[in-house]
Protein backbone atom coordinates (compact mmCIF):
# COMPACT_ATOMS: atom_id res chain seq x y z
CA UNK A 1 0.00 0.00 0.00
CA UNK A 2 1.03 3.48 -1.06
CA UNK A 3 2.32 5.72 2.25
CA UNK A 4 -0.17 8.01 1.46
CA UNK A 5 -2.91 5.34 1.60
CA UNK A 6 -1.48 3.44 4.52
CA UNK A 7 -1.25 7.36 6.48
CA UNK A 8 -5.03 8.01 5.31
CA UNK A 9 -6.33 4.57 6.34
CA UNK A 10 -4.48 4.81 9.86
CA UNK A 11 -6.02 8.40 10.26
CA UNK A 12 -9.41 7.10 9.47
CA UNK A 13 -9.39 4.20 11.87
CA UNK A 14 -7.93 6.28 14.69
CA UNK A 15 -10.49 8.49 14.60
CA UNK A 16 -13.35 5.86 14.06
CA UNK A 17 -11.72 4.52 17.35
CA UNK A 18 -12.09 7.69 19.37
CA UNK A 19 -15.75 8.07 18.12
CA UNK A 20 -16.73 4.50 19.38
CA UNK A 21 -14.72 4.61 22.58
CA UNK A 22 -16.85 8.08 23.73
CA UNK A 23 -19.38 6.04 25.56
CA UNK A 24 -16.80 3.66 27.40
CA UNK A 25 -16.73 5.57 30.87
CA UNK A 26 -19.88 7.21 30.71
CA UNK A 27 -21.84 4.71 33.09
CA UNK A 28 -18.64 4.96 35.36
CA UNK A 29 -19.23 8.90 35.36
CA UNK A 30 -23.05 8.98 36.52
CA UNK A 31 -22.85 5.48 38.44
CA UNK A 32 -23.51 7.65 41.66
CA UNK A 33 -25.90 9.61 40.27
CA UNK A 34 -28.12 7.02 38.23
CA UNK A 35 -27.54 4.50 41.56
CA UNK A 36 -28.93 6.95 43.72
CA UNK A 37 -31.92 8.28 41.31
CA UNK A 38 -33.03 4.13 40.41
CA UNK A 39 -32.33 3.24 44.25
CA UNK A 40 -29.76 0.69 43.47
CA UNK A 41 -27.78 -0.65 46.40
CA UNK A 42 -23.98 -0.09 45.40
CA UNK A 43 -23.45 -3.53 44.36
CA UNK A 44 -26.27 -3.42 41.69
CA UNK A 45 -24.66 -0.32 40.46
CA UNK A 46 -21.38 -2.49 40.00
CA UNK A 47 -23.27 -5.05 38.08
CA UNK A 48 -24.55 -2.35 35.89
CA UNK A 49 -20.63 -1.66 35.16
CA UNK A 50 -19.68 -5.34 34.80
CA UNK A 51 -22.19 -5.90 31.86
CA UNK A 52 -20.76 -3.92 29.66
CA UNK A 53 -17.24 -6.13 30.36
CA UNK A 54 -19.61 -9.68 30.37
CA UNK A 55 -20.89 -7.95 27.25
CA UNK A 56 -17.29 -7.99 25.44
CA UNK A 57 -16.67 -11.05 26.93
CA UNK A 58 -19.31 -12.82 25.57
CA UNK A 59 -18.89 -11.53 21.86
CA UNK A 60 -15.12 -11.10 21.34
CA UNK A 61 -14.33 -14.45 20.06
CA UNK A 62 -16.96 -15.00 17.62
CA UNK A 63 -16.94 -11.26 16.62
CA UNK A 64 -13.25 -11.09 16.09
CA UNK A 65 -12.76 -14.87 15.18
CA UNK A 66 -14.94 -13.95 12.04
CA UNK A 67 -12.60 -11.94 10.96
CA UNK A 68 -10.75 -15.06 9.67
CA UNK A 69 -13.74 -15.84 7.72
CA UNK A 70 -15.73 -12.56 6.10
CA UNK A 71 -14.59 -9.16 5.27
CA UNK A 72 -13.37 -7.55 8.88
CA UNK A 73 -15.16 -4.21 7.47
CA UNK A 74 -18.47 -5.80 7.67
CA UNK A 75 -17.84 -7.37 11.07
CA UNK A 76 -16.92 -3.82 12.36
CA UNK A 77 -19.88 -2.10 10.93
CA UNK A 78 -21.94 -4.31 12.94
CA UNK A 79 -20.06 -4.06 16.38
CA UNK A 80 -20.67 -0.19 15.75
CA UNK A 81 -24.38 -0.31 15.22
CA UNK A 82 -24.45 -2.45 18.32
CA UNK A 83 -22.65 0.16 20.63
CA UNK A 84 -24.50 2.85 18.83
CA UNK A 85 -27.83 1.18 19.81
CA UNK A 86 -26.72 -0.02 23.09
CA UNK A 87 -25.91 3.99 24.29
CA UNK A 88 -28.92 5.10 22.39
CA UNK A 89 -31.27 2.27 23.91
CA UNK A 90 -29.49 3.15 27.68
CA UNK A 91 -30.52 7.21 26.76
CA UNK A 92 -33.81 6.70 25.61
CA UNK A 93 -35.19 3.34 27.41
CA UNK A 94 -32.97 2.89 30.48
CA UNK A 95 -35.15 3.32 33.63
CA UNK A 96 -33.71 0.59 36.39
CA UNK A 97 -31.33 -2.48 36.76
CA UNK A 98 -32.75 -4.69 34.03
CA UNK A 99 -32.49 -2.26 31.23
CA UNK A 100 -29.23 -0.47 32.01
CA UNK A 101 -28.02 -4.09 31.95
CA UNK A 102 -29.77 -5.38 29.05
CA UNK A 103 -28.30 -2.10 27.28
CA UNK A 104 -24.72 -1.71 28.95
CA UNK A 105 -24.27 -5.24 27.81
CA UNK A 106 -24.88 -4.61 24.26
CA UNK A 107 -22.58 -1.61 24.33
CA UNK A 108 -19.82 -3.88 25.54
CA UNK A 109 -20.56 -6.52 22.50
CA UNK A 110 -20.16 -3.53 19.93
CA UNK A 111 -16.67 -2.68 21.62
CA UNK A 112 -15.80 -6.07 20.89
CA UNK A 113 -16.88 -5.54 17.50
CA UNK A 114 -15.44 -2.39 17.16
CA UNK A 115 -11.44 -2.58 18.94
CA UNK A 116 -9.69 -5.64 17.61
CA UNK A 117 -11.76 -5.84 13.94
CA UNK A 118 -10.20 -2.14 13.80
CA UNK A 119 -6.89 -3.66 14.24
CA UNK A 120 -7.35 -5.66 11.89
CA UNK A 121 -8.11 -3.63 9.46
CA UNK A 122 -4.83 -2.11 9.99
CA UNK A 123 -2.91 -5.16 10.33
CA UNK A 124 -4.05 -7.14 6.76
CA UNK A 125 -3.64 -3.81 5.09
CA UNK A 126 -0.05 -2.72 5.96
CA UNK A 127 3.30 -4.95 6.72
CA UNK A 128 6.76 -3.89 8.34
CA UNK A 129 6.96 -0.73 9.94
CA UNK A 130 4.05 0.50 8.81
CA UNK A 131 1.66 -2.01 10.50
CA UNK A 132 4.08 -1.65 13.84
CA UNK A 133 3.54 2.23 14.16
CA UNK A 134 -0.03 2.38 12.94
CA UNK A 135 -0.83 -0.44 15.89
CA UNK A 136 0.75 1.98 18.20
CA UNK A 137 -1.29 4.84 17.19
CA UNK A 138 -4.72 2.90 17.32
CA UNK A 139 -3.31 1.34 20.43
CA UNK A 140 -3.10 4.72 21.67
CA UNK A 141 -6.55 6.07 20.28
CA UNK A 142 -8.01 3.49 22.76
CA UNK A 143 -6.27 5.65 25.73
CA UNK A 144 -7.45 8.79 23.67
CA UNK A 145 -10.93 7.69 23.30
CA UNK A 146 -11.31 6.53 27.04
CA UNK A 147 -9.84 9.95 28.80
CA UNK A 148 -12.51 11.71 26.44
CA UNK A 149 -15.48 9.68 27.68
CA UNK A 150 -14.49 10.68 31.37
CA UNK A 151 -14.59 14.35 30.16
CA UNK A 152 -17.62 14.55 27.62
CA UNK A 153 -19.67 12.55 29.92
CA UNK A 154 -18.74 14.47 32.84
CA UNK A 155 -19.17 17.99 30.83
CA UNK A 156 -22.68 17.09 29.86
CA UNK A 157 -24.11 16.24 33.01
CA UNK A 158 -22.92 19.09 34.34
CA UNK A 159 -24.95 21.36 31.20
CA UNK A 160 -27.72 18.85 30.29
CA UNK A 161 -29.20 15.29 31.10
CA UNK A 162 -27.51 12.27 32.08
CA UNK A 163 -29.56 10.28 29.19
CA UNK A 164 -27.97 13.34 26.30
CA UNK A 165 -24.34 11.96 28.03
CA UNK A 166 -25.52 8.44 26.47
CA UNK A 167 -27.30 10.05 22.97
CA UNK A 168 -24.10 11.94 22.11
CA UNK A 169 -21.81 8.47 22.34
CA UNK A 170 -24.53 6.90 20.02
CA UNK A 171 -24.56 9.74 17.27
CA UNK A 172 -20.38 9.92 17.86
CA UNK A 173 -20.53 6.25 16.85
CA UNK A 174 -22.52 6.29 13.87
CA UNK A 175 -20.52 9.26 12.40
CA UNK A 176 -17.67 6.43 12.74
CA UNK A 177 -19.55 4.12 11.27
CA UNK A 178 -19.98 6.71 8.03
CA UNK A 179 -16.26 6.82 8.05
CA UNK A 180 -15.64 3.29 7.42
CA UNK A 181 -17.93 3.13 5.08
CA UNK A 182 -17.17 6.14 3.03
CA UNK A 183 -13.04 5.52 3.55
CA UNK A 184 -12.21 1.92 4.47
CA UNK A 185 -12.71 -0.15 1.07
CA UNK A 186 -13.98 -3.81 1.53
CA UNK A 187 -11.47 -6.61 1.61
CA UNK A 188 -12.39 -10.16 2.10
CA UNK A 189 -9.45 -12.72 4.00
CA UNK A 190 -7.43 -14.00 1.31
CA UNK A 191 -6.82 -16.69 3.55
CA UNK A 192 -9.86 -18.89 5.19
CA UNK A 193 -9.02 -21.19 8.08
CA UNK A 194 -9.71 -25.00 7.43
CA UNK A 195 -10.96 -25.22 10.63
CA UNK A 196 -14.30 -24.57 12.70
CA UNK A 197 -15.47 -20.98 14.47
CA UNK A 198 -13.96 -20.92 18.04
CA UNK A 199 -11.49 -23.37 17.27
CA UNK A 200 -8.42 -21.95 18.79
CA UNK A 201 -5.74 -24.42 19.00
CA UNK A 202 -3.71 -23.81 15.68
CA UNK A 203 -3.56 -20.32 17.28
CA UNK A 204 -2.00 -21.83 20.77
CA UNK A 205 0.01 -24.20 18.73
CA UNK A 206 1.97 -20.63 17.27
CA UNK A 207 4.41 -19.82 20.32
CA UNK A 208 5.80 -17.04 18.78
CA UNK A 209 2.06 -15.29 18.87
CA UNK A 210 0.84 -16.67 22.03
CA UNK A 211 3.43 -15.87 23.93
CA UNK A 212 3.17 -12.38 23.23
CA UNK A 213 -0.11 -12.34 24.33
CA UNK A 214 1.04 -13.95 27.55
CA UNK A 215 3.04 -10.90 28.04
CA UNK A 216 -0.17 -8.66 27.45
CA UNK A 217 -2.33 -10.66 30.21
CA UNK A 218 0.81 -9.29 32.89
CA UNK A 219 0.79 -6.14 31.00
CA UNK A 220 -3.40 -5.82 31.66
CA UNK A 221 -3.31 -7.37 35.05
CA UNK A 222 -1.18 -4.80 36.16
CA UNK A 223 -2.53 -1.79 34.10
CA UNK A 224 -6.21 -2.55 35.20
CA UNK A 225 -4.98 -3.11 39.09
CA UNK A 226 -3.48 0.14 39.07
CA UNK A 227 -6.69 2.37 37.40
CA UNK A 228 -8.62 0.57 39.97
CA UNK A 229 -7.13 1.15 43.18
CA UNK A 230 -4.73 4.08 42.50
CA UNK A 231 -6.85 6.71 43.33
CA UNK A 232 -7.41 4.59 47.16
CA UNK A 233 -3.81 4.46 47.32
CA UNK A 234 -3.29 8.16 46.58
CA UNK A 235 -5.95 9.47 49.04
CA UNK A 236 -4.27 7.28 51.56
CA UNK A 237 -0.92 8.80 51.07
CA UNK A 238 -2.31 11.97 50.89
CA UNK A 239 -4.52 11.43 54.43
CA UNK A 240 -2.57 13.86 57.33
CA UNK A 241 -1.09 16.50 54.64
CA UNK A 242 -2.15 20.15 55.08
CA UNK A 243 -4.67 21.28 52.43
CA UNK A 244 -3.45 23.44 49.70
CA UNK A 245 0.28 22.08 49.79
CA UNK A 246 0.15 22.96 45.87
CA UNK A 247 0.02 18.94 44.63
CA UNK A 248 -3.06 17.64 43.03
CA UNK A 249 -5.79 15.94 43.98
CA UNK A 250 -5.55 11.97 43.44
CA UNK A 251 -8.13 11.65 40.75
CA UNK A 252 -6.39 14.95 38.73
CA UNK A 253 -3.47 12.11 39.50
CA UNK A 254 -4.52 9.29 38.07
CA UNK A 255 -5.97 11.21 34.66
CA UNK A 256 -2.93 13.01 34.39
CA UNK A 257 -1.19 9.26 34.40
CA UNK A 258 -3.59 8.49 31.60
CA UNK A 259 -2.86 10.99 29.90
CA UNK A 260 0.91 10.31 29.93
CA UNK A 261 0.35 6.78 28.96
CA UNK A 262 -1.11 7.73 25.75
CA UNK A 263 2.25 9.45 24.37
CA UNK A 264 4.33 6.77 26.01
CA UNK A 265 2.19 3.85 23.55
CA UNK A 266 3.15 5.17 20.22
CA UNK A 267 6.94 6.23 21.96
CA UNK A 268 6.92 2.62 23.00
CA UNK A 269 6.00 1.20 19.33
CA UNK A 270 8.65 2.72 17.98
CA UNK A 271 11.42 1.80 20.15
CA UNK A 272 10.64 -1.70 19.37
CA UNK A 273 11.14 -0.87 15.50
CA UNK A 274 14.55 0.66 16.11
CA UNK A 275 16.09 -1.25 19.07
CA UNK A 276 13.69 -4.61 18.84
CA UNK A 277 11.07 -5.79 20.04
CA UNK A 278 11.90 -8.49 22.77
CA UNK A 279 14.55 -6.08 23.89
CA UNK A 280 11.60 -3.05 24.30
CA UNK A 281 9.07 -4.82 25.84
CA UNK A 282 11.89 -6.42 28.17
CA UNK A 283 13.58 -3.11 29.22
CA UNK A 284 9.76 -1.28 29.47
CA UNK A 285 7.91 -3.87 31.85
CA UNK A 286 10.90 -4.50 34.56
CA UNK A 287 10.90 -0.57 34.57
CA UNK A 288 7.49 -0.57 34.92
CA UNK A 289 7.49 -3.69 37.55
CA UNK A 290 10.46 -1.68 39.38
CA UNK A 291 8.99 1.91 39.41
CA UNK A 292 4.63 0.19 40.68
CA UNK A 293 7.08 -1.66 43.59
CA UNK A 294 8.84 1.58 44.59
CA UNK A 295 5.08 3.19 44.26
CA UNK A 296 3.47 0.90 46.66
CA UNK A 297 6.93 0.74 49.14
CA UNK A 298 8.06 4.52 49.00
CA UNK A 299 4.31 6.28 48.51
CA UNK A 300 2.81 5.96 51.12
CA UNK A 301 5.60 7.84 53.25
CA UNK A 302 4.71 11.17 51.12
CA UNK A 303 1.90 12.62 49.19
CA UNK A 304 4.72 14.57 47.14
CA UNK A 305 6.72 10.98 46.80
CA UNK A 306 4.01 9.03 45.87
CA UNK A 307 2.28 11.70 42.82
CA UNK A 308 5.79 11.71 41.40
CA UNK A 309 6.29 7.96 41.15
CA UNK A 310 2.43 7.66 39.80
CA UNK A 311 3.27 9.89 37.60
CA UNK A 312 6.26 7.75 35.92
CA UNK A 313 5.13 4.68 36.93
CA UNK A 314 1.77 5.83 34.53
CA UNK A 315 3.38 6.39 31.09
CA UNK A 316 6.23 3.09 31.91
CA UNK A 317 2.68 0.54 32.62
CA UNK A 318 1.20 1.69 28.78
CA UNK A 319 4.22 2.17 27.16
CA UNK A 320 4.67 -1.83 26.16
CA UNK A 321 1.18 -1.91 25.51
CA UNK A 322 0.83 -1.72 21.36
CA UNK A 323 4.62 -3.70 21.52
CA UNK A 324 2.58 -6.89 22.92
CA UNK A 325 0.19 -6.29 20.70
CA UNK A 326 1.91 -6.15 17.69
CA UNK A 327 3.93 -8.98 18.55
CA UNK A 328 1.21 -11.55 18.45
CA UNK A 329 -0.42 -10.07 15.16
CA UNK A 330 2.71 -9.89 13.33
CA UNK A 331 3.64 -13.16 14.25
CA UNK A 332 0.12 -15.17 13.49
CA UNK A 333 -0.79 -16.89 10.83
CA UNK A 334 -3.14 -14.73 8.59
CA UNK A 335 -5.48 -17.86 8.23
CA UNK A 336 -6.10 -17.58 12.03
CA UNK A 337 -4.92 -13.76 12.59
CA UNK A 338 -8.64 -13.28 13.41
CA UNK A 339 -8.83 -15.98 15.84
CA UNK A 340 -5.10 -14.91 17.11
CA UNK A 341 -6.74 -11.39 17.87
CA UNK A 342 -9.66 -12.68 19.60
CA UNK A 343 -7.33 -15.17 22.08
CA UNK A 344 -4.89 -12.13 22.68
CA UNK A 345 -8.36 -9.93 23.76
CA UNK A 346 -9.34 -13.26 26.22
CA UNK A 347 -6.28 -12.87 27.67
CA UNK A 348 -6.40 -9.52 28.01
CA UNK A 349 -9.65 -8.90 29.68
CA UNK A 350 -8.76 -11.98 32.10
CA UNK A 351 -6.14 -9.76 33.44
CA UNK A 352 -8.04 -7.13 34.10
CA UNK A 353 -10.65 -9.34 35.44
CA UNK A 354 -8.15 -10.80 38.05
CA UNK A 355 -5.93 -8.10 38.91
CA UNK A 356 -7.96 -5.93 41.05
CA UNK A 357 -9.44 -8.67 42.52
CA UNK A 358 -5.76 -10.02 43.60
CA UNK A 359 -4.65 -6.57 44.74
CA UNK A 360 -7.50 -5.97 47.07
CA UNK A 361 -7.12 -9.79 48.12
CA UNK A 362 -3.50 -9.25 48.97
CA UNK A 363 -4.45 -5.76 50.77
CA UNK A 364 -7.04 -7.20 53.38
CA UNK A 365 -4.64 -10.03 53.49
CA UNK A 366 -1.54 -8.10 54.72
CA UNK A 367 -3.78 -6.31 57.13
CA UNK A 368 -6.46 -3.84 55.14
CA UNK A 369 -5.89 -0.42 53.15
CA UNK A 370 -5.19 1.81 56.46
CA UNK A 371 -2.09 -0.22 56.86
CA UNK A 372 1.54 1.61 54.93
CA UNK A 373 2.73 -2.32 55.21
CA UNK A 374 -0.49 -3.52 53.83
CA UNK A 375 -0.37 -1.27 50.52
CA UNK A 376 3.03 -2.48 50.12
CA UNK A 377 3.05 -6.24 49.52
CA UNK A 378 -0.06 -5.41 47.48
CA UNK A 379 2.07 -3.53 44.67
CA UNK A 380 5.02 -5.71 45.24
CA UNK A 381 2.91 -8.92 44.02
CA UNK A 382 1.47 -6.54 41.41
CA UNK A 383 5.43 -6.04 40.52
CA UNK A 384 5.72 -9.94 40.11
CA UNK A 385 3.35 -10.75 38.08
CA UNK A 386 4.04 -8.31 35.61
CA UNK A 387 7.71 -9.61 35.53
CA UNK A 388 5.66 -12.78 34.44
CA UNK A 389 5.83 -10.90 30.88
CA UNK A 390 9.41 -10.29 30.53
CA UNK A 391 9.76 -14.07 32.26
CA UNK A 392 7.80 -15.61 29.14
CA UNK A 393 9.79 -13.31 26.46
CA UNK A 394 13.11 -14.60 28.04
CA UNK A 395 12.06 -18.02 28.58
CA UNK A 396 9.99 -18.76 25.20
CA UNK A 397 11.88 -16.56 23.21
CA UNK A 398 9.18 -15.45 20.58
CA UNK A 399 9.97 -13.44 17.09
CA UNK A 400 10.56 -9.89 16.87
CA UNK A 401 8.58 -8.53 13.64
CA UNK A 402 10.29 -7.60 10.31
CA UNK A 403 11.64 -4.10 10.63
CA UNK A 404 12.33 -4.03 14.06
CA UNK A 405 15.71 -3.12 15.26
CA UNK A 406 17.00 -3.23 11.07
CA UNK A 407 15.99 -6.96 11.98
CA UNK A 408 18.75 -7.88 13.89
CA UNK A 409 16.57 -9.57 16.94
CA UNK A 410 15.21 -12.94 16.53
CA UNK A 411 14.79 -13.77 13.14
CA UNK A 412 17.27 -15.76 10.35
CA UNK A 413 18.31 -14.57 6.79
CA UNK A 414 16.06 -16.96 5.48
CA UNK A 415 12.59 -14.85 7.21
CA UNK A 416 10.54 -13.21 4.65
CA UNK A 417 8.56 -9.33 5.34
CA UNK A 418 5.61 -10.89 5.54
CA UNK A 419 3.39 -10.81 8.54
CA UNK A 420 2.78 -14.23 10.26
CA UNK A 421 6.22 -15.88 8.93
CA UNK A 422 8.24 -17.56 11.83
CA UNK A 423 12.14 -16.95 12.15
CA UNK A 424 12.15 -20.62 10.16
CA UNK A 425 9.91 -18.93 7.65
CA UNK A 426 7.29 -20.84 7.97
CA UNK A 427 4.05 -19.89 8.35
CA UNK A 428 2.58 -19.52 11.99
CA UNK A 429 5.19 -22.04 13.09
CA UNK A 430 5.10 -23.30 16.88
Amino acid sequence: MPASSARRLTVVLCAAEVLTMLGFSTFAVLLAPLRDLWGLSNAQAGLIGGAFFAGYTIAVPVLVSLTDRVDPRRVWIVGALLAAAGNAGFAALADGLATALLFHALAGAGLAGTYMPGLRLLADRLEGRAQSRAVALYTASFGVGTASSYLLADWILRAATWRLAFGVPAIATLLATALVLLWVRPEPPRIRPPTRLLDFRPVLRNRHSVTWSLAYFAHSWELYAVRSWLIAFLAFAAAGQVPGSGWPAPAQVAFGASVLGIFSIVLGGECSIQLGRKRTVLVLMSLSAATGAALGILGGSSYALAVTLALLHGPLMTSESASVTAGALGNADPAYRGATMALHSMLGFAGGVFGPVAFGAVLDAAGGSGVPGAWSWAFAVLAAVTLAGPLALLVIRPADLPGDGRDRAGRGPGTTSGCGTSPSGRRGAG
